[in-house]
Formats: C-alpha cells, sequence, structure tokens
C-alpha cells in the first residue's frame, strides 16, 4: 500500500516552561496512554524536531531509528539526533525514561556541553543508535533524579538551573559511553575533514556520488579520505555516500508522493532506471517496494 500522507513530525510541546528546551518521560507512561490505539504516534514512524534520548531499564522490544529496527532490551540507549527518523514498539514489560532537547535548549548550553558532544549531536553518523550501558555505570542514577526534580512540585528560583545541570551531566555519560563502543573520541584532523566532507556532501550529492569528486573540494587524496572515513565510522567514504543519498532518498519516499522516476532526478540520477537499479542493488528493493513496505499500517 502506497503511504498518501506525508510522514509527521514529533515537536517539542513543553509540559513544564520553566525548564524550556527540555522533557522528561517514562516509557511505561506512553505505552499507557497509547494502549489499544491502532496506529499510535510513537510507533509510527515520525522525524524528530529535537535531540532524544530513550533509557530502557526494563524488557526487550525494538526502536526505528532512520528505518531500521533495532532490538533493545535493558541497559539500553538509544540517541537520536534532530532530522533523524524515530518509532518505539511498545511491549507491556518495557520500561525506562524518555529524555529530549531542542536546538535552542543545545544552543543555550554551548558553553557547557564539551566539542566532542557538540560534533556527535551534529554528525549522528559517528556512531551507533544503540549503545550499550555498563551495569557499574551511574547515568540511570541521574536520569531517575532529573525526572524527580523535573516533577518535583516544589517550585525554586534555580529549579531550570537544576534541570539543565542535570542534563548536562548526563549528556557527559552518554559521552563517556559512546567513547568506549564507537571512535577514540579525539578532536582530530580525521574528524575535523569528516564534517567537512559531510557538509560538502549534504550541498553537493546531487552533483556527485563520486569520492574523488569530494576528495579533490577537501584538498585532499582520495585515498586520504578513505582512511579519514575508516578512521572515523569504519567504513570507507564511497560507502558512506552511498548511504547517505540512500537515506535522503528513502526520507523523501516516505514524506511524499513522489514518484520514483521524478525523484531520480531531483537526487542526481539522470535516468530513473538507474536510481532504480542503484537503491535495489543497496537495499534489496526498489524504491515502490520500499514506499510500500515503510507505510504506516505497515510497521506497527
Amino acid at each position: 500500500m502506497i503511504m498518501n500522507e506525508e510522514i509527521p513530525y514529533a515537536k517539542y510541546e513543553p509540559s513544564y516552561p520553566r525548564a524550556n528546551g527540555i522533557e522528561v518521560l517514562l516509557i511505561e507512561d506512553l505505552i499507557q496512554k497509547y494502549r489499544g490505539v491502532i496506529s499510535s504516534f510513537p510507533e509510527t514512524p515520525h522525524k524528530l524536531e529535537f535531540y532524544l534520548l530513550a533509557y530502557y531499564t526494563e524488557g526487550e522490544t525494538e526502536h526505528l531509528v532512520d528505518y531500521v529496527w533495532h532490538k533493545v532490551e535493558k541497559n539500553n540507549l538509544v540517541y537520536l539526533a534532530k532530522g533523524q527518523v524515530n518509532a518505539f514498539r511498545f511491549k507491556e514489560n518495557v520500561k525506562g525514561f524518555i529524555l529530549l532537547f531542542t536546538k535552542d535548549f543545545f544552543e543555550m548550553r554551548l558553553n557547557d556541553l564539551s566539542k566532542e558532544t557538540i560534533i556527535r549531536l551534529f554528525a549522528p553518523h559517528l556512531f551507533k543508535p544503540i549503545l550499550q550501558v555498563n551495569e557499574s555505570s551511574n547515568i540511570g542514577d541521574y536520569i531517575k533524579l532529573l525526572y524527580k526534580e523535573y516533577y518535583k512540585e516544589a517550585d525554586g528560583y534555580n529549579k531550570s538551573d537544576t534541570i539543565f545541570s542535570l542534563y548536562t551531566i548526563i549528556l557527559s555519560k552518554v559521552e563517556q559511553i559512546k567513547r568506549g563502543q564507537t571512535f577514540s573520541g579525539k578532536y582530530s584532523e580525521s574528524i575535523v575533514l569528516f564534517l567537512k566532507f559531510i557538509t560538502a556532501l549534504e550541498r553537493d550529492y546531487i552533483i556527485s556520488r563520486n569520492a574523488d569528486f569530494y576528495a579533490e573540494h577537501l584538498n585532499i587524496t582520495y585515498m586520504r579520505l578513505n582512511i579519514v572515513c575508516k578512521e572515523t565510522i569504519g567504513i570507507t567514504a564511497k560507502q558512506f555516500i552511498d548511504g547517505f543519498v540512500i537515506l535522503e532518498a528513502k526520507r523523501k519516499l516516505i514524506n511524499s508522493n513522489i514518484k520514483s522516476t521524478e525523484l531520480a532526478f531531483l537526487i542526481g540520477f539522470k535516468e530513473a532506471t538507474n536510481f532504480v537499479k542503484y537503491f535495489k542493488k543497496l537495499t534489496g528493493l526498489t524504491p515502490n517496494n520500499f514506499k510500500s513496505q515503510y507505510s504506516y499500517h505497515h510497521l506497527i
């Protein structure tokens, strides 16, 4: 079934004005709220207009990140950046916390966040979306404390500062976990080049899908660009380019009623048949098959 609606956006709607830019929820509260609701919004693929952390404390289920379902269980942390596609799959035994913060909050707290945190927030490709929290980690204690402070009835003139500070600590704790599970986290020349590569790719992917094109733009060799990509994300420049283009194609397919022939030209293919072959080679599906498979009701 071809989806007629555009993919919805999850917008920030504050529950506590004095902590503007932040929201803290229990996963079990969402499950209770949407129990029995067909195609409930949290379980329907939606693009985030904020940054999201989902910390699972009990149960096993799946979590959708950019059209890929990932298995999640106790002590798993899901970390999504603004603009990524998200969906939950609720089960009765699942518990945990959902933390979100907006771009405005992020910009307000720039001086409190490390350079590594800033890099990762703007480059989600640098790390896996599912992180395993070690049993010895105390990040769960800080998240629980944040939840208590967020909903504490007694107000104080510095309550929002307390909440902001706890959030900053939690983000720092997340960075510690990521450092052990992804690249080293050093603000190296490779990371600087990789971020420049992302910027160039976002601007010019319609013009070229050739790694040589971007290496020349960065004034480095093709070999150097490959080394940069392997050091930061573990894949070649061409693999990253293809993954980026496919993700953009998927988003455009889901977001509108566009036909694959029109989409081919929009993302830089001169022949629609070449786009279909490219898409199928990398995903195993034709664009139309993908759009049908990822319709709202199919995913639930």
